[in-house]
């Protein structure tokens, strides 16, 4: 059996998901509070969960620029949004961009193996990883509000 990249959700159905899970993550950055985003740490070494979210903004970056042109750079860490405001509006032009941009990725590219910096993957498999990153940082983010005694965003409002 050979399966395509439209198997089970098309590149058209896959956007609306990623952009939900977009939208709680930064319902959930801007549930924390502003001098505790990128300090606070319930058990060191865990990262502060803006240091993930610059993480998930970056590799979603690439995966957009990855799939769009078959390039694969490794992200420039030092670059990474430092406060709130800086992370808030780079997340909103990055769902600006998917939105503008997505309808130029092709199922070609989706299913052909992609070259990214940690191994070679077919570029839906890519597409998929950087949504389930997105899902297992963000569950770590609500570990880290419910440790700082704040109600993080309900999960299953996307």
């Amino acid at each position: 059996m050979t399966l395509t990249a439209d198997a089970v959700l098309s590149l058209s159905t896959f956007l609306p998901h990623w952009q939900g899970h977009r939208a709680l993550t930064r319902r959930t950055i801007e549930a924390f509070p502003e001098g505790e985003l990128f300090t606070f740490t319930p058990a060191p070494p865990m990262r502060p969960f803006g240091q993930m979210a610059g993480e998930l903004l970056f590799v979603s970056a690439m995966t957009l620029d990855g799939l769009r042109t078959g390039e694969w750079p490794e992200p420039d860490w030092s670059t990474m949004p430092q406060t709130k405001a800086d992370l808030l509006a780079a997340w909103d032009a990055l769902s600006d961009r998917l939105a503008a941009e997505w309808s130029g990725v092709k199922a070609e590219t989706v299913a052909r193996l992609q070259p990214l910096p940690w191994g070679e993957m077919p570029g839906w498999v890519a597409a998929m990883y950087a949504v389930d990153n997105e899902i297992h940082h963000r569950g770590q983010g609500y570990v880290y509000l419910r440790a700082l005694g704040q109600e993080p965003p309900a999960f299953y409002e996307r």
